[in-house]
C-alpha cells in the first residue's frame, strides 16, 4: 500500500489531502480545501493575492492534512503537487514546498497536471468512473471534451475556442448583477425562468456537422455571451430570471450535445463529468437524462471534488508513482501544458 500527499494550488484554493492505497482501490484518508474568499470583492482571482495567501496557508492547510490522516512525514511515500496550468505565481508555491519537502524527507516528488486531475476525481466516490470512458471537463478556465481509453491515454475531441463555461457563467452573472462566482447565483436564478422568453442559439451545435468536421467537438460561448448582454439591454429587471434561463439551457444542451456525440462516435457506456462546473446539478441531471437513451452511465463529482482540490491530484500522482515516474528537482511550473499521454485518432 501506497501512501502519498496530494498538494493543489493553482489558483485561489489551498488544498492538501493524504490517499492510501494502490491501483483502483484508493482510499481518502484527508482532505482540505481552504478558499480564498477576498478574490469576491474584485469579481474574479487576482493572482498576485492568490500567490501571497498560498504562502500564508500552505504550512497549516498540509499539516491539517496529516492531522486529519492521523500520519506524520515519515509515514509518506511521496508527495504529488500540481505544476501545471493555472496561475504561475499560486503554482510555484505548491511546486516549491513539494520540492523541499520530497527531498527533506528522501522521498519521490510527482508533478500532475490539473486537468488530468479532474479525470481521476471522480473515481474516488464512485468506483466505476473509470477507463474506457468519454469526459467532459468544464471548469472557470477550461472546457474539454476527452476520450479516456485508459488511464494515462487520452484523446482531446474538443475544446473552447474562446470562453470556457465557468468563465461564460462569470461574465454572464456579472451582467445580471449575480455575485462571483457566477455558476451557482446563475443556476438558482434560471429556476425561476421562463425557457420560451428568451431563446438563444446553441453555438456551434448544426445538425448537419459531421465527425471529420473541425467544430464538431469544439464549443464557443463569446457569441451567446453577447446574445446575453444585448438580451439584458433590452430587458427590464422583472426579466433577469428569463434572460439567467435562456443562456443557461443554451449552455447545458450545447455540453450535453457535443459529449453524446462522443458517446456515440466511439461506443462509451460511461460519461465522466469534471471540474467546478460539473457541480452544477442541471447540466449533470440533463446530462444523465440524454445518455440514458444512448445506454451510457454518468458519474459527476460531489461539489468538493468538482472544485479545485488536492485529492485529485494525489490519486493522478498515485498512478503516475506506480508507474515509476518521478520529477526532478527542477520541476517547475507552467501557465498552460496541454495533457500528458495525449493520443491521435
Amino acid at each position: 500500500m501506497t501512501r502519498i500527499l496530494g498538494i493543489e494550488t493553482s489558483c485561489d484554493e489551498t488544498s492538501a489531502s493524504v490517499l492510501s492505497g494502490s491501483g483502483n482501490d484508493v482510499a481518502m484518508d484527508s482532505l482540505v480545501i481552504l478558499s480564498q474568499d477576498v478574490h469576491r470583492i474584485f469579481g474574479g482571482v487576482v493572482p498576485e493575492i492568490a500567490s501571497r495567501h498560498h504562502l500564508t496557508a500552505i504550512v497549516p492547510v498540509v499539516e491539517r492534512a496529516l492531522a486529519d490522516a492521523g500520519v506524520e512525514l515519515a509515514g509518506l511515500d511521496a508527495v504529488a503537487v500540481t505544476y501545471a496550468p493555472g496561475l504561475v505565481g499560486a503554482l510555484l508555491v505548491g511546486v516549491s514546498f513539494a520540492k523541499a519537502l520530497a527531498y527533506g524527507r528522501g522521498i519521490p516528488c510527482v508533478g500532475v497536471h490539473h486537468m488530468e486531475g479532474h479525470l481521476f476525481a471522480t473515481a474516488l466516490e464512485h468506483r466505476d468512473a473509470v477507463p474506457p470512458f468519454t469526459a467532459l471537463l468544464v471548469s472557470g478556465g477550461h472546457t474539454l471534451l476527452v476520450d479516456v481509453p485508459e488511464w494515462g491515454r487520452y484523446q482531446v475531441l474538443g475544446r473552447t475556442r474562446d470562453d470556457a463555461a465557468g468563465e461564460a457563467f462569470d461574465k454572464v452573472a456579472k451582467l445580471l448583477g449575480l455575485p462571483y462566482p457566477g455558476g451557482p447565483h446563475v443556476e438558482r436564478l434560471a429556476r425561476e425562468g421562463d425557457p420560451s422568453r428568451f431563446r438563444f442559439a446553441r453555438p456551434m451545435l448544426r445538425r448537419n456537422q459531421q465527425p471529420a468536421d473541425d467544430d464538431y467537438y469544439d464549443v464557443s460561448f463569446s457569441g451567446l455571451k453577447t446574445a446575453v448582454l444585448h438580451a439584458t439591454k433590452q430587458a427590464s429587471d422583472g426579466d433577469r430570471a428569463h434572460v439567467a434561463r435562456g443562456f443557461h439551457d443554451a449552455l447545458v444542451e450545447t455540453l450535453v450535445e457535443k459529449t453524446a456525440r462522443a458517446v456515440e462516435q466511439f461506443g462509451r457506456e460511461r460519461v465522466v463529468l469534471g471540474g467546478g462546473v460539473a457541480g452544477n446539478r442541471t447540466l449533470a441531471e440533463a446530462m444523465r437524462q440524454r445518455m440514458r437513451t444512448l445506454g451510457a452511465e454518468v458519474y459527476a463529482p460531489t461539489s468538493r471534488l468538482a472544485t479545485d482540490n488536492a485529492a485529485m491530484i494525489a490519486r493522478a500522482g498515485l498512478f503516475h508513482y506506480e508507474r515509476g515516474e518521478r520529477a526532478p528537482l527542477d520541476l517547475n511550473a507552467f501557465a498552460s501544458m496541454p495533457l500528458p499521454g495525449l493520443v491521435s485518432a
